[in-house]
């Protein structure tokens, strides 16, 4: 299993969003998280790459022990995850190229040739490969999400986290972009992903997530939502 919790309390500074939070993943899966704003969804999320700390119970992530994973070790975990934000969080000083050629030096990647063509790689992917030397402002919102989402999946990551990642999007740009992250899951990557779009949810089939009265529960179907 990917993920596994178990009785989970998660906490935003003394506030408890969930409690007794329980559930796995396994390879190749597609999770739904959704739920009402306030309801807990990105707090859990964020428990998952160790931004925020597990309050309670037993929680192991791609074999690590969160409650006991020191900081130190935080960017071992974070090498093996791929996030991606509503926001995008593009470095906005430098062009496309630039953003995922920094992500791989900082990731440890040492040898230019073999940089260069991963970044051709994933930029091709998501479609964006001729856009490689645009600067963030020169891109639309989807385009902007296609380069994020190249940049989620630079180190082959096993779990993809996805918080909102249609919200700022029109209608046919989020269908696009749903589209993308099920194929990405189709070839090996588990996906989470947060959304208040149930319209995407019943169109995209996948395990479905619902967090609701300081619980998270998982739910058959979308139609009755």
């Amino acid at each position: 299993m990917l993920i596994e919790y178990k009785n989970v309390d998660i906490f935003q500074e003394s506030q408890q969003v969930l409690e007794n939070v329980s559930f796995t993943t396994d390879e190749g899966e597609f999770v739904y998280i959704i739920g009402k704003v306030g309801s807990g969804k990105s707090s859990l999320l964020k428990t998952l790459y160790g931004e925020l700390p597990i309050g309670g119970g037993e929680a192991k992530v791609l074999d690590y022990d969160l409650c006991r994973l020191k900081r130190k070790h935080l960017p071992e975990l974070r090498r093996r995850l791929g996030i991606i934000f509503q926001d995008f969080q593009l470095l906005t000083d430098r062009n496309v190229e630039e953003n995922l050629y920094f992500v791989l030096k900082a990731t440890g990647w040492k040898h230019k040739n073999e940089i260069e063509q991963r970044i051709q790689e994933v930029l091709d992917m998501v479609g964006m490969g001729t856009k490689g030397y645009k600067l963030p402002c020169e891109l639309s919102g989807g385009e902007q999400q296609r380069i994020a989402i190249a940049r989620a999946i630079l180190n082959n990551p096993q779990l993809i986290l996805a918080d909102e990642p249609t919200g700022n999007l029109d209608k046919e740009t989020s269908i696009q972009i749903t589209e993308l992250l099920h194929d990405i899951c189709r070839k090996g990557s588990t996906v989470m992903m947060i959304t208040h779009n149930l319209n995407l949810v019943r169109r995209y089939p996948g395990r479905i997530f619902l967090c609701e009265n300081k619980t998270i529960r998982e739910v058959t179907s979308a139609d009755n939502l």
